[in-house]
């Protein structure tokens, strides 16, 4: 098989895919956003781990009456500012309800927006509600004072807080006591240049009878607003990146549920040492329980009837008593941050894979090594693109090379071939038995391009999602005209050299046999037309296909010239 059939198999294969996420985006019911309702306890889960189903799940929960005393006090929100987070915890409940990752603008920095919003990741506007949470769950008796969930109020000692110049950590107490006397002391850490946030929930019983419960930790979300063109749906990477709920099990690995499976697959499975996220393209927030405790994680779906229902994903810790006059601590940790391989695992085994590759993964995360040491050495991810190409060109040489020598025979034999099929005309059966005699006399393999697309196939569908999936080329500029390789070619250049490798490759090409006259015409306009789907695409996948391309038509001519040589010494011979 020539190589411009090659390219045309991965690209349609990708373009299928693609088409089929964007129609489905795209004509899957989205209405409108119902209006905000309160809630009672949406999300709370009881002692034995389940979700009491809520009538009203939405985002203006109020606390259930009763029980806390520091309830009838007004929340507020408060401020805690790194040198690369910035987060709003509302004291009710102490829950993270924004974060803005202060180094990952959300446009390109240009000269008319030289400073740009960051990233907000975590939001408590209803449209994009995405907020992280944590309480205590009480198992209830007839002296047992009630802990505080993630909606009771909790006060805070200012409503601003920030990482100085030479303070390497941050601490930010938010306290809650109840008239009997228990006390929670909810503990934010964070430090400098870290996207972790330590979370200890320390229970200072000062009541007069025991307590027993739980720690709990949660995220609730909605689905991605729906707002975009089927033609963005299909052009823009984030569309066909994950978006949903993830958890890692020592045992099971990555597991990942979107948000159309909550109802049909809810999980609910005791783990130790793992981590549950909510997952989308680039970033994601993930919940870390303690390494030692055996914690129980669960989905739920709230208001699953609703225009805009609400995604829950928690894990729910070992069962914990705390005598009358004793305290106990129940740790945790919260990530909010970029998809940056090659530190996550540092912070929880398995993390990494929060970069959702799929089945590709195994095939993916090597490239990805790769081309973040390439990046390391040439300080320019474009030219760490070009490199890896480079380097993958050498290693499928040998490959490669007996797929031109084919092509280039079968070049040669293009008249012999017409000439059988004037000679045959319409019986096709003794055209194919004269074209195999003819093959065989003339030692071609018109199967020799098989293998090397059997094995390039994986290397290139794991390489697209690298392309993709990979933070560090958001925004990553290249050179020239080039300053955003997650983004389209602004001057179309990219997409037009490819149109010119393309059809300098099929110049070399021999038609496939048989092939009739409409097949011949559409094989030609094929480059062109996808020249300008690449007008869309983002520049660092063009940029991949245009140098992969430029190299192979340097392989293609340099070896058919070579068979070209071959074939005129043995005739002078």
């Amino acid at each position: 098989m020539n190589q411009t059939r090659t390219f045309l198999i991965f690209a349609l294969l990708a373009v299928a895919y693609m088409l089929f996420m964007a129609w489905e985006k795209d004509y899957a019911p989205h209405p409108a956003p119902s209006p905000v309702v309160a809630a009672s306890s949406a999300g709370v889960p009881s002692a034995d781990g389940s979700i009491p189903g809520a009538t009203a799940g939405a985002p203006a929960a109020t606390p259930p009456s009763g029980g806390n005393a520091t309830e009838a006090a007004p929340a507020q929100q408060i401020t805690i500012s790194t040198d690369v987070l910035r987060l709003t915890v509302d004291t009710r409940g102490g829950s993270v309800v924004r974060s803005e990752l202060l180094t990952y603008p959300s446009e390109p920095r240009t000269k008319k927006q030289p400073d740009p919003a960051p990233v907000r990741l975590l939001d408590d506007e209803r449209v994009h509600y995405f907020v992280a949470q944590s309480g205590l769950t009480t198992v209830q008796g007839a002296d047992t004072p009630n802990a505080p969930t993630h909606l009771s109020v909790f006060q805070s000692a200012k409503t601003s807080y920030a990482l100085v110049d030479g303070q390497n950590e941050l601490k930010v107490d938010l306290t809650w006591q109840d008239a009997s006397g228990l006390k929670v002391i909810k503990t934010y850490t964070l430090k400098r240049g870290s996207f972790v946030i330590d979370l200890a929930q320390r229970i200072d019983n000062g009541a007069s009878a025991s307590w027993t419960g739980n720690a709990y930790e949660q995220m609730q979300r909605v689905a991605p607003p729906g707002t975009k063109s089927w033609w963005q749906n299909f052009s823009d990477p984030a569309s066909h990146s994950f978006f949903g709920a993830a958890w890692y099990s020592p045992q099971d690995k990555f597991e990942s549920l979107p948000f159309t499976d909550f109802q049909k697959k809810p999980l609910n499975r005791a783990i130790t040492g793992g981590w549950a996220a909510m997952l989308q393209h680039y970033f994601f927030v993930a919940w870390i329980p303690s390494a030692q405790d055996a914690s129980t994680y669960a989905t739920s779906e709230i208001n699953p009837e609703t225009a805009q229902p609400i995604y829950l994903i928690r894990t729910l810790g070992p069962s914990m008593t705390v005598a009358a006059g004793q305290s106990a601590t129940s740790t945790s940790r919260l990530y909010i941050g970029p998809k940056l391989q090659g530190t996550l695992d540092l912070v929880a085994p398995g993390l990494e894979l929060s970069t959702n590759y799929g089945w590709l993964t195994v095939v993916a995360q090597p490239l990805h090594w790769l081309l973040s040491k390439l990046h390391a050495i040439s300080g320019n991810w474009g030219v760490a693109i070009i490199l890896l190409v480079l380097l993958l060109k050498a290693a499928l040489w040998k490959l490669t090379a007996t797929q031109f020598r084919s092509g280039a025979k079968m070049r040669k034999l293009q008249p012999r071939v017409t000439a059988l099929k004037e000679r045959y005309g319409d019986d096709k059966m003794k055209m194919q038995q004269a074209m195999m005699e003819l093959y065989k006399k003339e030692k071609v393999n018109p199967m020799a391009g098989c293998l090397p697309i059997l094995v390039t196939m994986p290397v290139f569908f794991g390489l697209y999602r690298v392309l993709m999936e990979s933070v560090e080329l958001r925004h990553a500029p290249f050179f020239g005209w080039l300053h955003d390789l997650s983004a389209p070619d602004p001057f179309f250049v990219l997409p037009v050299l490819y149109v010119l490798v393309m059809l300098a490759t099929q110049w070399l090409t021999p038609p496939a046999p048989g092939m009739d006259p409409a097949q011949a015409k559409m094989m030609k306009v094929m480059p062109l037309m996808f020249g300008v789907m690449f007008f869309f695409f983002p520049a660092g996948l063009v940029l991949y296909w245009v140098v992969n391309g430029a190299t192979s038509l340097a392989q293609q001519w340099y070896i058919t010239r070579a068979v070209d040589r071959a074939d005129l010494k043995a005739k002078t011979a």
